[in-house]
């Protein structure tokens, strides 16, 4: 068999905005968590952006870069990672 469909998941996002970036008082828990570690799963100031704005995650594959309005997922398993806005809208629907 060569088709698969995505098993139904609920996760957890937040949508990183300049806005948001600048007041974090809209940040989930998990996000505060995750700028206190070091490492994997760890939220940080990208150090290739000169006016230390923009954000980046380390995950298992390395870090990555969160741009402004990327939606910031923890998945099953607590791991984070960055999702662009289209791909997020594509896949992804709010639960009550």
């Amino acid at each position: 068999m060569s088709r698969f469909r995505n098993r139904p998941v609920v996760i957890e996002a937040f949508q990183m905005t300049e806005a948001r970036r600048q007041d974090n008082s809209e940040w989930p828990n998990w996000l505060h968590e995750a700028w206190n570690k070091e490492g994997e799963g760890a939220l940080s100031i990208d150090a290739d952006d000169p006016e230390r704005q923009r954000l980046c995650i380390g995950t298992l594959e390395g870090v990555h870069r969160v741009l402004w309005n990327d939606w910031i997922i923890r998945g099953v398993k607590g791991e984070l990672y960055p999702c662009k806005p289209d791909i997020f809208e594509a896949t992804y629907e709010a639960v009550e």
